[in-house]
């Protein structure tokens, strides 16, 4: 096709970086852009080269203050989440009754969205709490990011990022190696685990799932089950980084798709950018900042795709803030 037909309008080229987006959460891999709009290209070819940029790129990172201020918020808030459903059992005060995958908040129902499909497949009718459950959890992960639900709320998550530490660690030393293994297992497995659910009538994924685990272990006590929560933490110290969550959790894909509409994301902007990598590094889904590397971005201002965790970390680490929170629609940022 001639260069003269593509159309290189922002409009069509973020609605192909949207679609894009898609398909990296279902497991591609990203790729190198083909069309670039005329102003991100001018961007590009200002810091081809450019020497005072490399000047600038080493002093900005040598000035930058790094708070860990998104990450500690967000730990706080997974903690203190958790410790409610805790406190609600413990003390029978009834503001947060059940487990994270299915609850009552001061009498409304919520019931998580992977749990909830794996019911209804397992059961085939329509439970009408259910619906509400699922529906209000639609509605609140929808408005605050879809996957953020993982690195927000998810007490498996919060293991496996401490773990990653201790991995990260061990590489750094030479005595493990990452694998990595295909992420369009994930979907797969997401596949795999509906089957199961429609063919044999129970909720499979549910026995197995470290999330469930995990949330029913704090709040009712430790059961054998967290045998298989430890295992997998194994598996991701000295194999796999993040191993799970990557390549096999049902739930994270479950709420990417709901975050591809969530007005809640992190925005990114080339033109502060002196692409240094540093949030790539941080990053839990390191796939989802393929647009930072140099030469990658389609234009000037990119929204960060749905299987963003809006985690946080790359903000707090960007030391020229060219990653920032945005509510799309609101110029303010967070």
């Amino acid at each position: 096709m001639s260069d003269d037909l593509v159309d290189d309008s922002p409009q069509a080229v973020l609605k192909n970086r949207f679609i894009e987006g898609i398909k990296v959460m279902l497991g591609r891999e990203p790729k190198k852009p083909t069309v670039i709009t005329p102003e991100a290209k001018k961007i590009h070819f200002y810091k081809k080269g450019n020497r005072d940029l490399i000047a600038e790129k080493l002093h900005a990172r040598a000035h930058a203050e790094h708070k860990n201020t998104w990450r500690n918020r967000r730990w706080i808030t997974l903690i203190l989440a958790n410790l409610l459903f805790v406190v609600s059992f413990q003390f029978d005060i009834q503001i947060l009754e059940g487990a994270l995958t299915a609850s009552r908040l001061i009498g409304f129902h919520s019931v998580d969205l992977n749990s909830g499909l794996q019911v209804i497949l397992a059961h085939k009718h329509i439970i009408v709490n259910l619906v509400i459950g699922m529906t209000t959890m639609l509605v609140f992960w929808m408005l605050f990011g879809g996957r953020a639900f993982c690195s927000w709320l998810c007490p498996y998550h919060l293991l496996a990022e401490w773990a990653e530490k201790i991995h990260l660690y061990l590489v750094k030393k030479k005595l493990v190696t990452d694998q990595t293994i295909d992420r369009r297992t994930r979907s797969v497995f997401w596949l795999i685990f509906a089957g199961l659910a429609l063919v044999t009538g129970y909720t499979v994924y549910e026995s197995i799932s470290p999330t469930g685990i995990l949330s029913r272990a704090l709040i009712y006590g430790p059961g054998l089950a967290l045998l298989w929560v430890f295992a997998l933490l194994v598996f991701e110290v000295f194999f796999s980084r993040r191993a799970w969550c990557r390549y096999a959790c049902p739930i994270g894909l479950t709420y990417g798709v709901v975050g591809i509409i969530s007005p809640l994301r992190i925005k990114y902007t080339l033109d502060g950018c002196f692409h240094e990598g540093d949030c790539r590094k941080v990053c839990l889904v390191p796939h989802v900042l393929d647009t930072v590397i140099k030469g990658r971005a389609v234009n000037t201002v990119i929204p960060i795709g749905p299987d963003c965790t809006r985690c946080g970390l790359c903000v707090d680490t960007c030391p020229t803030g060219s990653l920032k929170f945005e509510v799309k629609g609101l110029s303010k940022l967070l």
